[in-house]
């Protein structure tokens, strides 16, 4: 009967011991990382596009001064819901700012129906998800009847874009899912919805150091990825906010339940090739000033957005990307409208400092006076223009270029004047008036040939539109001469019927004419010889 009874006892204790194990490793949030970012990318190739980030109810935070126990296991979360609500609010800011609009319509947009949503009660909450999920919004409209929040916010997207956006439906099906890299908090693929068309896809990355550091940390899963994924709500919110040919466009997003977690959020965005600076050296000096005067109207934009002065705190070249050979940025989720509150007794408060020098700027009611503009363009001073601007640039645009550098590097000029400056330089170029007086003749005699080119013979020249030949772009047929004389290895070039941005003509140069052909359309000049004067 004493061995009976110890027999009982020792097989409790086992199942109690068993079931205390099996609660552990089951338990949300306790899921082991490295299981946990396997299945997260097998489930990435199994559906490409479908893994998406997170709606973040509001009825699902507690309120802000609520009291919870001290224990172990939830000591911290308080701080890190607490940290969900300052996003949420910063989020909340962004749409809720009351500014001056371009174009006509509500303010009120896409995005900001979804924030909506989220703020009214569960019931009608749910009754609209259900249908968003199934319907893509190029016919949402025909198909349901949305509640009353949805239908305003409906209409004032009609009105304000005129387009519709991308939904769940509109990458369910996507092909050709490439991985394009990730940050400290996003993973971004490239995804085609068909055969011409491709989009960039932004997620929150499960396996990034923000998520993992966060989860470490608060040992919650589900709170970590709200807080994360509110970087991306704040991005979208910011894109729908400020509509600029600088900024990249956002298409769409996609709510949908994944990995455990319920509506996980993907943006769909505009794609774009990411920055490289050294293949930003090797560009002609033209497709360089084009970035840089990209950049420039972008700061100009955020220095008198609708949301006030825009300053981008994570100004690094890779947050940027190239669309057509214009610069746009990118990641949004480090922008910021807040300017430094300061003091006038204290000096210090508005110092801004970079690793070459620092800058004080004037207190004026309570503000640091420009901060966030002055931020922005001495960034773009020492990433991009003290690079791209002067280098390899026509000799008599130098002065005026090397004048904007020193002006932006000193922070002499404001984004307007700026601006000017590389508009008439953009003028400058443009119209030609930056080449020599050439009434003179040229040392030597060209023959032209009308609808012909030169197949072979090239030669390589810095910087080129061409990477195996020389390539440049000209303003006329005297220009070409003249850089064909300055190379010793020239003996013709051909006009192409191509052209650049600013209208300059694609011109090949050439060592010889031996592989002539016929072209239509271009024009071929051969050096004959030394011209008599």
């Amino acid at each position: 009967m004493k061995r009976r009874k110890m027999m009982v006892a020792a097989g409790f204790c086992l199942s109690f011991l068993i079931g205390t194990l099996m609660n552990l490793l089951f338990i949300p949030g306790f899921e082991h990382h490295g299981e946990r970012l396997h299945r997260y990318h097998y489930e990435q190739q199994q559906q490409p596009g479908a893994d998406a980030p997170a709606r973040l109810l509001v009825d699902d935070l507690p309120p802000a001064e609520a009291q919870f126990e001290p224990t172990a296991a939830v000591g911290r979360l308080p701080e890190i819901q607490l940290q969900i609500r300052e996003r949420l609010d910063e989020v909340l800011r962004y749409r809720q700012g009351r500014a001056h609009w371009l174009g006509t319509g509500d303010a009120a947009r896409p995005l900001e129906r979804r924030r909506l949503m989220d703020l009214e009660q569960r019931s009608d909450w749910e009754s609209y998800k259900a249908i968003e999920k199934n319907n893509n919004y190029q016919h949402a409209s025909d198909r349901f009847q949305p509640t009353p929040a949805a239908s305003i916010a409906t209409q004032s997207h009609r009105e304000f874009t005129r387009e519709p956006m991308l939904g769940c439906s509109s990458i369910d099906n996507v092909t050709n899912v490439q991985y394009l890299g990730s940050g400290y908090t996003k993973a971004v693929y490239k995804a085609a919805l068909n055969s011409s068309f491709s989009v960039a896809l932004k997620s929150v990355d499960f396996g990034s150091h923000d998520m993992e550091n966060c989860v470490k940390k608060y040992a919650s899963s589900r709170d970590c990825y709200k807080l994360a994924s509110f970087k991306i709500v704040k991005e979208m919110t910011l894109m729908e906010r400020l509509q600029h040919p600088n900024i990249l466009k956002l298409y769409g997003y996609c709510y949908q339940d994944s990995n455990d977690i319920q509506d996980t959020v993907t943006a769909i965005t505009e794609l774009g090739s990411p920055l490289e600076m050294i293949q930003l050296l090797q560009m002609p000096w033209e497709e360089r000033f084009r970035i840089c005067l990209s950049l420039m109207r972008l700061l100009h934009y955020l220095a008198h957005s609708p949301l006030g002065s825009v300053t981008l705190l994570d100004f690094r070249p890779r947050q940027f990307v190239l669309v057509g050979g214009v610069l746009k940025v990118t990641d949004l989720d480090d922008a910021s409208v807040e300017e430094t509150p300061c003091s006038p007794s204290s000096p210090s408060d508005c110092l801004m400092e970079f690793p070459a020098r620092n800058f004080t700027l004037p207190c004026h009611k309570g503000r640091c006076q420009g901060i966030n503009e002055k931020r922005n363009l001495y960034n773009a001073y020492r990433f991009f223009f003290t690079y791209l601007l002067p280098h390899s640039a026509p000799t008599p645009l130098r002065p005026l270029l090397d004048k904007i550098v020193n002006s932006t590097g000193e922070l002499i000029w404001d984004t307007d004047e700026t601006l000017v400056h590389l508009k008439k330089v953009l003028d400058m170029y443009r119209n030609g008036h930056y080449l020599k007086n050439n009434s003179q003749t040229h040392k030597t005699e060209y023959k032209r040939l009308s609808s012909a080119s030169i197949a072979a013979e090239n030669y390589r020249c810095w910087p080129s539109y061409q990477h195996d030949g020389c390539m440049l772009s000209v303003f006329s047929v005297d220009e070409a001469i003249d850089v064909c004389e300055s190379h010793a290895q020239c003996r013709a070039f051909v006009m192409t019927n191509q052209s650049t941005w600013t209208g300059h003509q694609l011109v090949l140069f050439k060592t010889g004419a031996a592989s002539m052909t016929p072209a239509s359309g271009k024009l071929t000049y051969i050096r004959l010889g030394t011209a008599e004067r």
